[in-house]
């Protein structure tokens, strides 16, 4: 029996027998797409799988960055042209203060989207902001190493070490001063609009973004402070 001859429902059910696997392959005289396929009734993926998907790609290539800064700082750690080495600039007690203020803040952050998902306003507003004052200290805190360091003239100029420093630790910064007004942004349109679908994927990337600031700078402060400190 041909197809041509059967109802919508059993053509379609007939159809997927042909193909069980769903692979898109057309059956003989076929001319519409296979259920599956991203085509046709079934339509493309989810708008939320395809903003974090997109999202993915760009921490993706924001890691390689950060691994290019990184690499700088292993090659050039001893070049100093007779300056300060690593372990003259570190301030471990200051440095783990700042590890902890940005831990914190990413539990902070996981609980808003915790409070988030059960659609609370008060908590997730609260949360956030806790999670952007801890941001904003963190990054007081780095300010204030900097400027620490260039009143003892110590500057990026200096040798080729300090520069990979500053470079490496300052592009940290920036992410996390970044990530504040993108922080002040969301609670702002949480406030407006509420719990949109649209604002949900963007709280789920922020989430992602945040989370990643924190392992990079569990790489930097491994990297670059405790075993500067070491050495």
């Amino acid at each position: 029996m041909s197809d041509a001859g059967l109802p919508a429902s059993v053509e379609a059910l007939h159809r997927v027998q042909q193909d069980p696997h769903r692979l898109g392959h057309r059956a003989h005289g076929a001319r519409d797409p296979r259920p599956g396929t991203g085509q046709g009734a079934t339509g493309p993926a989810a708008k939320r799988i395809l903003v974090g998907y997109g999202f993915w790609i760009y921490l993706l290539s924001d890691i390689v960055i950060f691994s290019c800064f990184f690499a700088a700082f292993a090659v050039q750690r001893h070049a100093t042209a007779g300056g300060p080495t690593v372990g003259d600039i570190v301030d471990i007690p200051r440095v783990g203060w700042e590890t902890a203020v940005l831990l914190l803040s990413s539990y902070t952050c996981m609980l808003s989207f915790a409070a988030s998902n059960a659609r609370n306003l008060l908590w997730t507003q609260i949360l956030l902001l806790l999670t952007g004052l801890l941001g904003l200290v963190f990054v007081l805190l780095e300010l204030q190493e900097f400027v620490d360091l260039a009143s003892r003239g110590i500057t990026p100029q200096r040798s080729a070490m300090l520069t990979s420093f500053f470079g490496l630790v300052g592009l940290h910064g920036v992410h996390v001063t970044a990530g504040g007004l993108w922080l002040a942004t969301m609670m702002a349109q949480i406030q407006v609009k509420g719990f949109r679908p649209e604002i949900n994927h963007r709280l789920i990337c922020f989430n992602l973004f945040w989370h990643a600031l924190d392992i990079v700078w569990i790489g930097i402060f491994t990297i670059v402070y405790l075993m500067g400190a070491v050495a």
